[in-house]
């Protein structure tokens, strides 16, 4: 069987077909955003497979969520996608759902930013304008220090990510941020501005 580098069509198709929850669609397209941002300032050669990446990386989440990162490798394998790529989605998870570590960047990206997004989306909802447009660093980091709010995101994974990057956590917030901006509409972050 031959694998199949999927386009984004393709990609969302697939995504959409295992996810009807609004927000885990938002998630996913502000995950691949991120995605994209981060391949673009780094210098990725192949920027496509980083969105993608980021755009599928829950595929399963919603109809499977006791087997995590376990039903994606299934999903993808069954649509003949690439093995690294399903490497990559499977990494996301790694010492909470999954074994498969983060190697590549891209993964140790995916892995960091993927919490990160909840959090600043958190951010921003809470904010008057209730827009990504307006939330900044200094926001977010206030907000990250009361362990209640967004206590479902993993702040040790966030660290653990800038970490295996060798990248500071102020520089991936404000990245993670900007990458965000770029879709706020489609990810319902626009807010009043």
């Amino acid at each position: 069987m031959n694998t199949v580098v999927p386009n984004r069509e393709q990609v969302y198709e697939l995504l959409t077909k295992y996810n009807k929850n609004e927000s885990l669609i938002k998630h996913a397209l502000a995950v691949e955003a991120v995605m994209l941002h981060f391949a673009e300032i780094l210098g990725e050669e192949n920027k496509e497979k980083w969105g993608v990446i980021g755009l599928v990386h829950d595929i399963d989440y919603e109809m499977f969520p006791d087997q995590h990162c376990v039903k994606a490798r299934e999903i993808l394998k069954e649509n003949n996608w690439p093995e690294d790529y399903i490497h990559a989605v499977e990494s996301h998870g790694w010492g909470l759902c999954s074994n498969v570590e983060p190697v590549e960047r891209m993964e140790k990206v995916l892995f960091t930013v993927d919490e990160l997004t909840g959090l600043i989306a958190a951010t921003a909802l809470m904010r008057p304008s209730k827009s990504i447009l307006d939330t900044e660093l200094k926001s977010v980091k206030k907000k990250w220090k009361q362990k209640s709010f967004a206590a479902g995101v993993n702040r040790k994974v966030i660290e653990k990510g800038a970490e295996m990057l060798g990248m500071d956590l102020d520089f991936i917030i404000e990245e993670t941020i900007k990458g965000m901006r770029k879709v706020a509409d489609s990810i319902g972050l626009k807010g009043d501005l």
